[in-house]
C-alpha cells in the first residue's frame, strides 16, 4: 500500500532507533549507538501497543513474512526492559521499515539527482555541477501529478516514514538544532509508478553542508534502516582529494556492517572519460582510494545518464560505452526489483543478530562487569566493618565505669553513630566502584560495536546493597533464557520458509502448493538479462512491467 493511502495514526509512538546519540564524539568514534539510551519522558504503553499494532497491520496487507519477525521483536524488547537494557517507551521494531527504502549518497556534484530523476522520469530533483540541494529529501508516490514539498516536520512526526523523531538525535548533536527540523529534512511527493511501495531518500552533498555533524548523524540513521544503499562516487574527480573525509566516513560505516552487501558503489557520469578513453584508469584510481580508506570493494558500478551524456563522436567506442552502461544498469535494475527479498533476509538476520548480541555478547559483559561490582564492596565493606566493631568494643571498655544503663545508652550511641558513618562511607564506595564499572562498559561498548545499552543494564543492577538480593542480574530467569531460545529458533524457521518459497534443490515440481498462496516476495525470474533500470512498476501480482531505457540523446 503506497504511503498516501495508509490510515492515519494519531498517538505520538515510540522513538526511532537513533533517537539517543549521547554526544558529538559519539558521532565521530562510534559505529552504533546503543539502543535505548535513557531519555526523559513517562512511559507510554498505550503509544507502543498502537504503533505495534499498526506495524502488524500493514506488515499483514503488505509483506506477510515479516509479521511474525515484528512480534519478535517486540517479545524481546520485554525482556531487555525487565533488564534493564533499554527505555520503557523504545521499540526494536521501529528497525522496519514500513516500506522498502533506496538511500542515494555521495559527495556533490556526483549526478545523484540526476539518476534519480531519470529513475522516476521526472524532473522532481535540482541538478547542478554544483551543491544545488542542502536538505535530505524523502520521495514518496501519490496519486495527484502535481508534484509537492511538504516540510520535515511531516516526517518528523510521522512514524511510518525513515526520520520519525529525527529532532531529537539532531539536537542531541548540535544543541538547539532540532528545532530546526525543516533545514534538514523535506518530502516530496511524485506520481511515478516506480515509487510505489517504496521510498528513495536523496542526500545532499556531504562536502556541502556546513552544519556537518548533524548530517552524519542524519546519513548514519538513513544506512541502518535503509534496504539498499546505492553511494555515488563522480568519474570526472579521479582524485578523490579533498573527499577523504567523506570517503572515511563511508567506507568506515560499510566495513564493520553485517549487511554491508547492501551497499553498491556506482561511479557516475562515465562518458567523460570517452575524451581520453581511460575507464580502466579511473576505476583503478577510486580503487586505490577505497583500499586507503580500508575498503576493498569487489568492483564499482560505472553508468552515466542517457539524458545528459556527453557526446562521443567513434561509433565504436561509443558503443563500448553504452555497452558497460547497460550491464551495470541490469545489475543495479536486478538489485532493485529484488529488494523486497533481500529486505526479509535482512531484517529476519537483524533480528537474530540483535538476539545473540543480547544473550551472547551484553548480559556476560555486563555481568561479569557486576559480579566484580559486587566484589569490591563486599571486601571493602569487610575491610571497614572490622574497625567499627573494635571501635565499638573500645567505647564499651573505656565506659565500664559508668552506670549500666548510662553504659548502655553511651556503646548504643557510639555503635549507632559509627554504623552511620559506615553505612555513609559504603554508599560512596559503591557511587565510586559503579563508576569504573561505567568507564569499562563505555569502553567494551565501542571496542564490541554491539546496540544493547550496557551502560544502562549495568545501572540497573549496580544497587548500592546488592547483597540483599539473588545473585545474578536482576530480571533474568530461566523464562528469559526459553524465550530467546524460542526466538532464535523462529529466526531459523522464517528464514527456511523464504528458502522454500524461492528455491526448490529437488527440482520436484510443487504440486501442494496452490499459485495464489506464493509469497507477495516473489518476482518472476527469466533467462534473459535484465534490462536498464525500470521506470515504471505496476502494482499487483503480476512481475514488474519495465520501461525501456530512452535514447540516447547528443548533445548539439
Amino acid at each position: 500500500m503506497p504511503p498516501d493511502r495508509m490510515p492515519r495514526s494519531k498517538p505520538r509512538l515510540i522513538a526511532s532507533n537513533h533517537d539517543r546519540l549521547e554526544s558529538r564524539e559519539h558521532v565521530k568514534c562510534r559505529g552504533l549507538e546503543p539502543i535505548g539510551t535513557e531519555r526523559s519522558g513517562s512511559v507510554n504503553t498505550e503509544a507502543m501497543t498502537n504503533y505495534s499494532e499498526n506495524l502488524e497491520r500493514h506488515l499483514t496487507q503488505e509483506n506477510p513474512v515479516l509479521l511474525g519477525a515484528a512480534r519478535s521483536f517486540e517479545e524481546l524488547d520485554n525482556i531487555a526492559r525487565e533488564l534493564g537494557l533499554i527505555d520503557p517507551e523504545y521499540a526494536s521494531a521501529g528497525q522496519i521499515s514500513w516500506w522498502p527504502v533506496i538511500s542515494v549518497l555521495g559527495t556533490f556534484s556526483a549526478g545523484k539527482s540526476t539518476f534519480i530523476n531519470h529513475l522516476l522520469q521526472a524532473r522532481i530533483q535540482r541538478t547542478g555541477n554544483q551543491a544545488v540541494d542542502d536538505k535530505f529529501t524523502v520521495l514518496s508516490y501519490s496519486d495527484d501529478v502535481e508534484s509537492r514539498t511538504l516540510p520535515g516536520i511531516a516526517l518528523d512526526a510521522d512514524p511510518r516514514f525513515p526520520f520519525f523523531q529525527i529532532s531529537k538525535e539532531i539536537d542531541q548533536v548540535l544543541q538547539g538544532e532540532g528545532d530546526r527540523i525543516n533545514a534538514y529534512l523535506q518530502l516530496k511527493t511524485c506520481n511515478s509508478p516506480f515509487l510505489k511501495g517504496k521510498i528513495i531518500i536523496d542526500s545532499p552533498g556531504f562536502d556541502a553542508d556546513p552544519q556537518r555533524d548533524a548530517v552524519l548523524a542524519i546519513t548514519k540513521h538513513i544506512i541502518d534502516i535503509s534496504d539498499l544503499v546505492l553511494v555515488f562516487f563522480d568519474a570526472r574527480h579521479p582524485e578523490p582529494g579533498a573527499m577523504k573525509d567523506t570517503l572515511r566516513y563511508l567506507v568506515t560505516e560499510t566495513i564493520k556492517r553485517h549487511d554491508s552487501n547492501k551497499f553498491l558503489f556506482i561511479l557516475n557520469q562515465m562518458d567523460t572519460t570517452a575524451r581520453e578513453d581511460n575507464p580502466e584508469e579511473v576505476v583503478a584510481a577510486w580503487h586505490r582510494a577505497l583500499a586507503e580508506s580500508g575498503l576493498v570493494t569487489g568492483r564499482f558500478y560505472t553508468i552515466f545518464s542517457p539524458d545528459v551524456s556527453v557526446p562521443i563522436a567513434d561509433e565504436t567506442l561509443r558503443q563500448r560505452y553504452l555497452q558497460r552502461r547497460d550491464r551495470d544498469w541490469a545489475e543495479i535494475n536486478a538489485r532493485i526489483q529484488q529488494l523486497e527479498i533481500e529486505r526479509s533476509y535482512r531484517i529476519l538476520g537483524t533480528l537474530e543478530r540483535l538476539v545473540e548480541e543480547f544473550q551472547d555478547v551484553a548480559l556476560p559483559e555486563i555481568e561479569k562487569v557486576f559480579k566484580t561490582y559486587r566484589k569490591r564492596l563486599i571486601r571493602t565493606d569487610c575491610a571497614t566493618f572490622l574497625p567499627v566493631l573494635g571501635a565499638a568494643g573500645y567505647g564499651m571498655v573505656e565506659f565500664v565505669p559508668l552506670e549500666p544503663n548510662l553504659l548502655v545508652m553511651a556503646g548504643s550511641g557510639v555503635l549507632i553513630g559509627l554504623l552511620l558513618l559506615w553505612s555513609r562511607v559504603h554508599i560512596v564506595l559503591s557511587v565510586i566502584f559503579a563508576a569504573f564499572g561505567v568507564r569499562t562498559l563505555k569502553k567494551r561498548q565501542k571496542a564490541l560495536n554491539i546496540r544493547w545499552d550496557m551502560v544502562r543494564g549495568f545501572r540497573a543492577n549496580a544497587v548500592p546493597w546488592p547483597f540483599f538480593r539473588k545473585p545474578g542480574l536482576m530480571g533474568w530467569s530461566r523464562r528469559c533464557e526459553i524465550q530467546l531460545s524460542a526466538i532464535r529458533q523462529r529466526c531459523k524457521e522464517s528464514i527456511q520458509s523464504l528458502n522454500d518459497l524461492y528455491t526448490n534443490p529437488s527440482g520436484r515440481p510443487e504440486t501442494g502448493r496452490p499459485v495464489e498462496t506464493a509469497s507477495p516476495l516473489a518476482i518472476e525470474c527469466t533467462a534473459e538479462p535484465v534490462p536498464a533500470i525500470p521506470n515504471e512498476v505496476e502494482p499487483g501480482p503480476e512481475p514488474p512491467r519495465e520501461l525501456p531505457t530512452p535514447p540516447e540523446r547528443e548533445s548539439p
